[in-house]
């Protein structure tokens, strides 16, 4: 069964399975690149994957949210889903370094 949008579920399943892939190899390859930036073996910065990262643990840390923590299901969830969308981002940010990563492993 199709839905509005005209995909398939599985489809959007698969989609959205490649989103948490996306969130786990950010958080893979964030310190490395971390590290190899703090040692000057890596340039130049890529000060966006910096930032998204930023705001994604400021976002966490911070008291002030979309929906408040009080809402506990719904107010943890849009936690996970800012954090998650900052995540892909600083994926995105971080294919320079990787294919770096690869050529200087």
């Amino acid at each position: 069964m199709a839905r509005p949008d005209g995909s398939p579920p599985l489809t959007r399943l698969k989609r959205r399975a490649g989103v948490f892939l996306r969130m786990r190899r950010a958080l893979r390859w964030f310190p490395p690149m971390l590290s190899d930036v703090l040692r000057g073996c890596y340039r130049p910065v890529p000060w966006p994957a910096l930032g998204w990262m930023l705001a994604a643990l400021a976002y966490l840390l911070s008291p002030l949210d979309l929906v408040p923590d009080m809402l506990m299901a719904v107010g943890l969830m849009d936690d996970a889903m800012v954090v998650g969308w900052l995540l892909t981002r600083v994926d995105r940010a971080l294919d320079d370094y990787r294919v770096w990563r690869e050529d200087n492993g």
